[in-house]
């Protein structure tokens, strides 16, 4: 599995600096996407939706509002 390419602004033209959390979203090779946030499962587990499970291995990953909105236009629609 590789990196394809980075879905909307890299987190400089975000206004990321250095030093601070700088999420992101990656297409990868097999079409699946990977993000980088804030793990937030621990602060987040006991307010899921009910139904809503986490697999060992999954974590909760926060991101900010502006890098979704960013990545939006690189989204596939289907």
């Amino acid at each position: 599995m590789k990196i394809v390419r980075r879905m909307g602004d890299a987190p400089r033209l975000r206004g990321c600096g250095s030093g601070e959390t700088c999420p992101d979203i990656f297409e990868l090779s097999d079409s699946n996407f990977a993000v980088v946030g804030t793990d937030a499962t621990e602060s987040l587990r006991g307010r899921l939706p009910r139904g809503v499970t986490l697999a060992p291995g999954e974590r909760v990953v926060v991101i900010t509002r502006a890098t979704l909105v960013s990545a939006k236009r690189d989204l596939p629609d289907a």
